[in-house]
């Protein structure tokens, strides 16, 4: 067994104009205060890292690694979640996510793709000159509009379009093996990888590549009613990363597990700041703990409700509070009698 590692917070939902979030060493300043040890940092908001000069100079890697270290906290991983949606688009999402990429490839889906790849390859890069082994990101999606089966779905769509998402990542997923870092897609709805079967799905089609892993966030679980501590130990050998977050599911009379298109405040399922929602976190660390996940414990703050300030500062603790110390040595040691052969085999009859 082993110690998580943590607390960690993911800035992505931090980052902004506004001081201390407007720079990487007053938002690395501001996290170590609120208590976290690491920072997961999402590679696209400029404020916080230059993708393109961690890509090629180890140095600057090390001196921007060094930065947060003397605020107090550790770079856990980088994340490409706005890059890795981009690498696989349905048209109805074309306007949508338009925003996610560089202004150059806006409006053109096929540049915009082929910036997407070379940005997830530069922060996998980024991530070996850093000296981190797992690496954030989303699948995206080309499959997603058919997700409900009506109207009935032409006979191999779904197949053609996983093979399709495959084919597009292996050049991602060789190049995080020549890296030394872990793919660790977060099962996500929205994504063509949003719960177990499509995770499996994509893995077969990429020949279960080494690299393809998985992020472990049970709130995303809870909002699909999908049982997310069986999850552990099923796919405990590819769980690679974990975003500590809550959520709740109250179905309705009047709405389910689709919400009614509802505001996320007024939907059946929503998520939580840690402790407010239904994820039973002591059983999940502890599944953790048991199945020797050695990574960082990362919070992700999204609630409806909460101030994300106070939702980081109570998430530092709620962490600590969870992480279990594990023990080096059985409870019953001290009856422990030794080994002897003669003995055993005396007790057995033989």
């Amino acid at each position: 067994m082993k110690t998580i590692k943590g607390p960690a917070l993911f800035l992505a939902q931090f980052a902004g104009d506004d001081a201390p979030f407007n720079s990487w060493d007053a938002i690395t300043k501001w996290a170590a205060d609120c208590g976290y040890k690491g920072v997961q940092v999402p590679s696209w908001d400029a404020r916080m890292i230059d993708l393109d000069q961690a890509a090629t100079s180890k140095g600057y890697c090390e001196d921007w690694a060094g930065q947060a270290r003397a605020n107090g906290v550790e770079v856990t991983e980088l994340s490409t979640h706005l890059q890795g949606q981009l690498v696989a688009v349905h048209p109805a999402y074309d306007d949508v996510f338009d925003g996610f990429a560089a202004e150059s490839v806006r409006g053109n889906p096929k540049a915009r793709q082929a910036w997407a790849v070379d940005q997830v390859k530069k922060a996998l890069t980024a991530s070996k000159h850093l000296g981190i082994g797992a690496h954030a990101t989303f699948s995206g999606a080309l499959a997603w509009p058919y997700v409900y089966p009506w109207p009935q779905r032409p006979a191999g769509l779904v197949e053609q379009a996983f093979d399709e998402l495959a084919k597009r990542w292996l050049p991602i997923l060789d190049h995080a093996e020549d890296c030394g870092v872990d793919v660790c897609y977060e099962i996500h709805p929205g994504e063509d990888l949003h719960d177990g079967i499509t995770y499996e799905m994509f893995l077969e089609r990429t020949g279960n590549h080494a690299r393809a892993n998985m992020l472990y966030d049970p709130s995303h679980y809870v909002l699909q009613c999908l049982d997310y501590l069986d999850n552990i130990d099923i796919y405990r050998d590819r769980i690679r990363m974990f975003h500590v977050k809550d959520a709740e599911f109250n179905p309705t009379g009047r709405q389910g597990v689709y919400g009614g298109y509802q505001s996320w405040v007024n939907r059946a399922g929503r998520f939580r700041s840690l402790g407010d929602g239904q994820v039973d976190f002591g059983a999940v660390f502890s599944k953790m703990a048991a199945n020797d996940f050695d990574g960082w414990a990362v919070v992700e703050w999204e609630c409806a409700i909460k101030h994300p300030e106070d939702g980081a500062r109570e998430g530092a603790q709620f962490v600590k509070d969870h992480i279990i110390r594990v023990t080096e040595r059985a409870f019953d040691d001290f009856a422990d009698g030794g080994a002897d052969t003669a003995l055993n085999a005396k007790m057995m009859g033989i």
